[in-house]
């Protein structure tokens, strides 16, 4: 019994990291390029694909190369309100502190989108945010704050009217969360102080990532 136990966690933990590479490679992969990123042999490779494929978590294209699936969609769709429901809390008590309205970003596609957003309630102006809201990941503070995440930057990043005229933004990556690229920040009609609202921001990170480990 052990040893078929050991068995079945070498293949899952195989096929997870198929699917990390696969997600990690744009143009995909061939079972051939698989194999050998694995260190295993290519009738392995077979034999995770199929279930891998029936289940929806990868595809072939035109050329055989191998590509994420809309099964993982459907995963990621399902965990998005996980994600937003878990960083809500420090949202709501970051947009009270700043006076501005408070927002969760993380990658999806190759931009970053909206996934949670929070209005103070005590201000007279703000800004709407929607939700789903997407824009490139090198404009807008919530974007950059990603991009610095990348290299282990925590320090908030600033911006001012990259993504829209007269609005002013600071955010910080949430590090630390396994398969999660995404920053908390602020974004304000009037110039924001980043000395003051910047370790308001650094808390909310930091919560959110504990929250959603």
């Amino acid at each position: 019994m052990g040893g078929r136990a050991g068995e079945t966690a070498q293949t899952l933990d195989r096929g997870l990291r198929l699917l990390h590479l696969v997600a990690d490679t744009p143009g995909g992969l061939t079972v051939t390029e698989v194999a050998n990123r694995l260190g295993i042999g290519r009738a392995a490779v077979y034999r995770l694909v199929g279930p891998l494929t029936g289940h929806g978590m990868l595809r072939r294209d035109g050329d055989g190369r191998l590509r994420l699936g809309a099964g993982v969609l459907h995963l990621a769709r399902r965990a998005q309100p996980l994600l937003a429901d878990g960083a809500l809390p420090a949202l709501r008590r970051l947009a009270e502190q700043a006076g501005a309205t408070a927002h969760l970003t993380v990658v999806e596609g190759g931009e970053g989108v909206a996934l949670a957003v929070v209005e103070p309630s005590w201000t007279s102006f703000h800004v709407a945010y929607r939700t789903g809201a997407r824009h490139p990941l090198d404009r807008g503070a919530a974007g950059r704050a990603i991009l610095a995440g990348r290299s282990g930057a925590a320090e908030p990043v600033s911006s001012s009217g990259e993504l829209q005229s007269g609005a002013y933004g600071v955010a910080a990556p949430v590090l630390g969360v396994p398969g999660l690229e995404a920053s908390v920040g602020v974004v304000a009609l009037a110039p924001l102080d980043v000395d003051t609202v910047g370790p308001q921001v650094l808390a909310a990170a930091t919560a959110i990532a504990a929250a959603l480990r």
